[in-house]
């Protein structure tokens, strides 16, 4: 891509360095930005550079906050404290908060157990999660991780850490999406529907 001026080729080779975006879609985003007030730019820049360094992690658990205690770990009235959800990462947390149907807390682990990938339980938040649920006697344990191999994995690595606790242990559901069509669907979950299944009264609901 041929551009007349060193300073624009430098600004769309940082954009396209961002997930999903492309050398042309790149392109676009620097021409629009050059349309902008200096100021409204300025502004833009200073926004990112001020939650890149200033961004915090719940030091209970490990979601992004603006302080040392995230919203949802420090909302005690709202919140049910002693039921806790394990996901892989914060945009998990995003995506469950969408729902409007969650009203505990939440566990970022950072990852799920891989060997392949060379991800192992202490590269991962699970020593903090054991401690939390044993210092806090937690209630419950909702897992809400990927239903693949590496998720299984890490399920049963933490509950074997566990060990002789009061704490229940539960997963989301797992079975065949709305509107899927079953001769595409794999065969564990397929099976895992058919183990799962609900009354029709429950179903319709």
């Amino acid at each position: 891509m041929q551009l007349p001026s060193q300073l624009l080729e430098n600004a769309v080779a940082e954009f396209a360095k961002l997930p999903g975006i492309g050398k042309k879609t790149a392109l676009r985003l620097v021409l629009h930005l050059l349309k902008q007030e200096v100021d409204e730019v300025s502004h833009f820049g200073e926004t990112i550079s001020k939650m890149r360094k200033e961004v915090q992690f719940c030091k209970r658990c490990s979601n992004i906050s603006d302080t040392q205690v995230c919203s949802i770990c420090s909302n005690t009235t709202g919140r049910n404290q002693q039921l806790i959800c394990v996901v892989e990462n914060i945009r998990d947390v995003i995506a469950i908060e969408s729902t409007q149907q969650y009203n505990g807390t939440y566990h970022v682990l950072g990852g799920i157990i891989s060997p392949l990938d060379g991800v192992g339980p202490d590269q991962l938040n699970i020593e903090t999660l054991i401690s939390r649920v044993k210092e806090e006697e937690t209630k419950e344990l909702l897992f809400a991780l990927n239903p693949n191999i590496q998720g299984d994995t890490t399920i049963y690595y933490i509950q074997r850490k566990l060990g002789q606790t009061n704490c229940k242990v539960t997963t989301i559901a797992r079975g065949i999406s709305f509107g899927g069509e079953l001769e595409y669907a794999d065969e564990m979950t397929l099976a895992r529907s058919i183990t799962n299944r609900l009354p029709i009264e429950q179903y319709v609901r």
